[in-house]
């Protein structure tokens, strides 16, 4: 899901409501005043702006604007480069211009075809908007349309009809556009010769609106955007501010559980938006979201990929990961890499960055500036310019090692030496690296009336979505009664995790139901120097704990998530599950630590701890106090690189 910083960064001035204005505020990522005057001016005086209205073939209209370079001839042609979104692809007016071109600048100003479309049944597109709409396999016959066939549709009308064209065409988007551009891969236009996923939308199940199945409470202002249709057609204004809510930040916490059980969500805000609705008639993953899925389509790709996302990204980890990882396993021997950086949501897209910093974290300057010039660019200069033969000179996996904070190249993602190891729970509060596993047990009550926060300071949700927890410091739950923390002794030297992290926890519940949350934590040593640009005075790094990758598991869905099923109280269960691929180097002298609880409010919604069939519907009154018992012979396996196998 894009946030807002792209459906309305290129907007005329317009009656924001409160909401909004701090959602545009927090979100648009800000240029210096020069920086954006220079390029607003060098895209007016090199960029001709068209206006089209390209018909699909079911004879739905989509709302298309071309930037021509003014230098386009017959002996000059350019390649086309397209964006198709649902955040409206504003400014309409024909004289109006955008402030910024394409994927990055050094794009903009080597010049592009550069081509954005408002998708089907949003902002001035007609048609009918269908969130995640499903893909349909060998489409037939004008009245099966889905994301694919409109971009070949779309493709093919501008090849013919916008002159000096070199006739191939790229296409990225990040988030939602990366969801689409996903589907125009499976397009499978012989003229589309890159394509650039970037946090692509993948499976709302997994990412976004769920992690394995919980709710992501943390989107809760999200659903005006998808779950109203402009009451009066093709328009250029965003209808759905009105239907935003106007309350409860920055006080997230307390507001969200005082608003109780997800049914007063739907009596108060949303009973009549229909993306909400959707979720409260699919808690489980039924057909309706196996259909929106759009993983289990990518074989027989045509196109040069390459996949981006962020380690920190609170919205769409899973979509680049799984993007790749499938394209990788169908399709072998075409050109698929995966870049990871070091960035919150679609944050290598922004402009200007001097000091690249995630929350407390500082990981190295310009990082953004570096992807779009030494890897975006070149990606695409080389499959829409150049010889288009695959030797890019960049690698299959660029990945970011979040603790040595350094750039890494890979053969392949994760890598074939990648060896298997063990992190074993020891009593006390003890975590070891391949030792053997303890027999016996800890225990915490969790209660849904005092769930553990997201954050030790501050809200969770930031305007909009949620941005910083996922490297949070963790100090503030190491000693909670109700979060179990397990972490080694210093490190004798530095222990590289690079690759998928697979979790088993043995568990019982006095309970029906529950839900496990798994943290990965970087504990620092108390000897440790804050960076010159430490955002916060009275946050030091010196015994930070840095949350490197977390998730939850509802247990209700151990055994599928198609149908689930309630725990018996009191009997020792397995609850597999994994978290998402991490690089990071735990270095000498840090200790690696694991946290298990079983609440984190509200970036998730609160189990009720005894099993109701859709705890959408559930009562407040469902909601209980529940022991919860950790064996120590859970199994948490890891992918570790030594220091004679990293490349």
């Amino acid at each position: 899901m894009r946030p807002v910083r792209a459906l309305f960064a290129r907007f005329v001035p317009i009656a924001f409501t409160p909401i909004a204005f701090a959602t545009l505020a927090l979100l648009v990522t800000a240029a210096p005043l020069s920086a954006q005057a220079t390029d607003a001016a060098f895209i007016k005086a090199n960029y001709a702006k068209h206006i089209f209205k390209i018909p699909m073939r079911d004879g739905v209209k989509l709302h298309t604007i071309v930037y021509v370079p003014r230098d386009a001839a017959a002996d000059r042609t350019y390649p086309m480069v397209m964006e198709r979104t649902c955040y409206s692809i504003a400014p309409y007016g024909a004289t109006e211009y955008p402030g910024q071109l394409g994927p990055n600048r050094f794009m903009m100003r080597d010049k592009y075809i550069m081509v954005y479309q408002d998708v089907r049944g949003r902002f001035m597109s007609e048609g009918k908007w269908t969130n995640v709409r499903p893909i349909i396999d060998n489409a037939q016959g004008p009245a099966q349309v889905d994301e694919a066939t409109d971009t070949y549709d779309t493709i093919e009308w501008l090849l013919k009809n916008v002159p000096h064209n070199n006739g191939r065409v790229g296409q990225w988007g990040i988030s939602y556009p990366g969801f689409f551009t996903t589907a125009g891969i499976l397009s499978r236009h012989p003229a589309l010769k890159a394509a650039s996923p970037q946090a692509p939308v993948t499976d709302f199940y997994f990412e976004d609106f769920h992690h394995n199945g919980a709710l992501t409470q943390g989107y809760f202002y999200t659903y005006p955007v998808f779950g109203y249709d402009s009451p009066t057609g093709p328009t250029s204004q965003p209808w759905f501010f009105s239907k935003m809510v106007q309350e409860g930040l920055p006080a997230d916490y307390d507001f969200q559980l005082r608003l109780g059980a997800l049914k007063h969500t739907t009596e108060r805000y949303y009973k009549d938006n229909y993306f909400w609705q959707e979720l409260v008639a699919h808690p489980n993953y039924d057909d309706h979201w196996k259909a929106r899925a759009i993983a289990p389509h990518l074989s027989d790709v045509k196109t040069a990929v390459m996949t981006v996302g962020g380690w920190y990204d609170a919205e769409d980890l899973y979509g680049p990961l799984k993007v790749y990882k499938t394209i990788e396993q169908k399709n072998p021997g075409i050109y698929n890499t995966l870049v990871m950086g070091p960035f919150r949501h679609g944050g290598w897209a922004a402009q200007n960055v001097v000091h690249t910093l995630h929350g407390d974290i500082w990981f190295g300057d310009s990082l953004e500036t570096r992807f779009q010039r030494d890897i975006e660019a070149p990606f695409f200069q080389h499959f829409l310019k150049g010889l288009g033969d695959g030797a890019t000179g960049l690698p299959e996996a660029y990945m970011f090692d979040t603790g040595k904070k350094e750039w890494v190249r890979f053969a392949k993602w994760p890598a074939d030496h990648a060896q298997w190891t063990a992190l074993t729970f020891q009593a006390g509060g003890k975590l070891a690296l391949d030792a053997a596993p303890d027999t016996g047990s800890d225990a915490y009550v969790s209660d849904p009336a005092k769930p553990v926060p997201g954050r030790c300071a501050g809200p969770s949700i930031e305007g909009f979505t949620m941005y910083q927890y996922m490297s949070d410091d963790q100090r503030c739950f190491s000693t909670r009664p109700d979060v179990l923390t397990y972490e080694t002794e210093p490190l004798a030297a530095d222990v590289t995790l690079g690759g998928e992290i697979k979790i088993t926890l043995k568990v019982a519940t006095s309970g029906t139901d529950a839900d496990f949350v798994v943290k990965l934590v970087d504990v620092y040593p108390a000897t440790e120097k804050d960076h010159a640009y430490m955002p916060h005075k009275n946050i030091h790094l010196a015994g930070y704990q840095q949350m490197v990758r977390s998730e939850i598991m509802r247990a209700r869905w151990r055994e599928g998530f198609e149908t689930p099923k309630p725990m018996v109280a009191g009997q020792v269960t397995e609850v597999p599950f994994v978290l998402q691929d991490v690089l990071h180097t735990f270095k000498q002298g840090h200790r690696i630590m694991i946290q298990v609880q079983s609440s984190m409010f509200p970036v998730f919604d609160r189990n009720p701890q005894q099993f109701v069939p859709n705890i959408f519907r559930a009562d407040d009154k469902d909601f209980v106090k529940a022991t919860q018992t950790i064996y120590r012979n859970s199994s948490v396996r890891v992918q570790v690189l030594g220091a004679e196998l990293r490349p």
